[in-house]
């Protein structure tokens, strides 16, 4: 089979570590009668190994070449092949039509579409068990980071409230084919049950929430009561005990529920 030029618009770095990708498999651990998804199996370096652990797999992948390999290589009772955009796939329908079993997706991300991939996995969070990915190692730094530091954002909030985030081990460069100019890491994401959510309860109006956080983070130097304005005043930020002249990156998840919570109570 000829080799596979990786494509820079699919945003395609092949993993090519044995020892990682062992790793990695070790680290996802499927157990037999999971309802696994794999996001760009690529040349089927984590597939195969991933198939060792399972009767069965389902791969989302966009590049026809890649599909025609893998249909190549393994039969439709082992591996499913969804071909298509992750951005635009119905995780949830794999559970909606049938599938038994914890739903857990893994993968490696393109790096070119991790946040709004991540933004879209994210509503699937009450239909999956947990969730494996390799990223950019800046891009899980921030899922992970603590309110204060540099790297706390609005991804750190939203995934947060979701999830129970950890990043588990770089990947260096030359892990991969053509090797990226930065170090991945590998996070595993769990999802929160309703009660555990943001760490802090619930949001009563998760749109609202979503808008308030985005607000809070567009300009991170600006102080809350100009992020905020369209939202509330200062009296209301003093209320749920959080300071006007505060930044967005000091503020924790539960906080932001918090105070979401109160602006949803005043407009009802």
């Amino acid at each position: 089979m000829s080799t596979h030029q990786a494509r820079k618009r699919f945003g395609q770095n092949f993993l090519v570590s044995p020892g990682i990708i062992r790793k990695i498999a070790d680290a996802i651990a499927p157990r037999a009668g999971d309802t696994v998804v794999e996001i760009g199996p690529g040349l089927g370096a984590l597939t195969e190994p991933l198939l060792e652990w399972l009767d069965h797999l389902h791969v989302v992948e966009i590049d026809r070449d890649l599909i025609a390999r893998l249909r190549q290589r393994y039969p439709p009772e082992r591996l499913t092949i969804h071909e298509g955009d992750a951005l635009v796939f119905d995780f949830g329908a794999l559970k909606a039509a049938g599938a038994t079993g914890p739903l857990k997706i893994v993968g490696n991300l393109p790096y070119n579409i991790s946040s709004p991939l991540l933004f879209h996995l994210a509503d699937y969070a009450d239909r999956v068990s947990e969730m494996h990915f390799m990223l950019q190692k800046e891009v899980v730094d921030r899922m992970v980071a603590a309110p204060g530091s540099s790297d706390y954002g609005r991804l750190s909030v939203m995934l947060q409230y979701r999830y129970f985030m950890e990043r588990l081990f770089v990947v260096p460069p030359g892990a991969f084919n053509p090797a990226p100019k930065v170090d991945s890491a590998i996070v595993r994401m769990i999802p929160l049950n309703r009660e555990e959510v943001g760490a802090g309860g619930t949001a009563q109006d998760e749109a609202l929430f979503a808008r308030l956080v985005s607000a809070a983070f567009s300009q991170r130097r600006k102080m809350l009561r100009n992020t905020l304005r369209e939202f509330v005043d200062e009296a209301v930020l003093e209320a749920q005990g959080i300071a006007p002249t505060a930044r967005a990156e000091t503020l924790s998840v539960a906080d932001f529920v918090r105070l979401s919570n109160a602006l949803a109570e005043r407009r009802q």
